[in-house]
This record gives structure tokens, sequence and C-alpha cells, in this order.
């Protein structure tokens, strides 16, 4: 059995915005994530009135989990984190409209597609076992001159939209 780093050594991102905790696995097509709903835990500046977490939150904790991915598969090159962007889900279906506190949601993403910069992973998300969210996430790893001009803001010169 292997020994994983948190989440956060495998992302770009930083608090408050990391939201996964610990990784379970990786693997050459896979990874798989957790993290625990709760008051004291990295979700709570988004918990809602009844210390649930809003569904919508799945998307970006499953993109997360395809970050950690790309993440563990880069350190293995002795690369650094780098972002990603979520190009879109498709196949979207969902149980539930928020996930109850104290639970733990186990994150799986299963790479399907893969060309150098564009990638199609199906994920689901779990609490105790059932599936309670699927969808097939794209997404786009920018080379570092893409992602500065993507960030940049527009100079004088730059027509905008």
């Amino acid at each position: 059995m292997m020994d994983f780093q948190p989440a956060t050594y495998y992302l770009p991102h930083e608090s408050p915005m990391v939201f996964l905790e610990k990784v379970c696995a990786v693997d050459n097509d896979s990874a798989i994530c957790e993290v625990k709903i709760s008051t004291e835990g990295i979700l709570a500046p988004f918990l809602n009135e009844r210390k649930a977490l809003p569904a919508w939150f799945a998307i970006e904790i499953m993109a997360q989990a395809i970050g950690v991915w790309r993440g563990w598969h880069g350190i293995k090159k002795s690369e650094t984190p780098r972002l990603g962007m979520l190009l879109g889900a498709r196949g979207l279906k969902s149980t539930l409209h928020e996930y109850p506190y104290n639970s733990i949601l186990r994150v799986s993403v299963a790479l399907q597609l893969q060309d150098d910069k564009l990638a199609s992973f199906d994920c689901h998300l779990e609490i105790d076992g059932e599936q309670i969210i699927q969808a097939r996430l794209n997404v786009y790893q920018p080379d570092e001159l893409e992602l500065a001009r993507l960030i940049q803001p527009p100079t004088s010169e730059e027509p905008t939209a």
C-alpha cells in the first residue's frame, strides 16, 4: 500500500479553495480522494445553514481529484503542480441537492481519453458506498505561455470583449 501526501501537495490551489483532504489511491488511469463535511474541516466556509454542502460543489471536487491525479503524475516527473481548466461536464446525474454534515465524500476519477493537453474522465462521488453523483469531465492543461495569456489582464493595445 502506497502512502500519499495530503491533496494540497498535488494541487496548485491554496486554502480556502482546496476541497479535498485525503488522497486514497492514484495509479496510471485513476485517483480516489476523500473529504469530510464538518464545521472544522476545509469545507467549513462553504456549508449552508444546515451544515450541509450544496451539491454544486461536486463539480469542483471532481475536478480537483483530476488535479490530484495530474499533480501526482507530474511530481513523478519532477514537475510542480500546474493549473488546469475544466472545459465542461456531460451526463451529470445527481441524487442529492446537498451533502449532509459529517459525511465523508469519496470521489473517484477514471481516465477515459487523453492527448497532449486534453483529457476526459468518468467521475463519481459516494457517501457510505452509495453513488450520489456522476459525470464525465473534460479538462484542458494549458502550457505556461497559454496560461499566462489567459490570466493576464488585457493591455491597452488588445481589444476587449
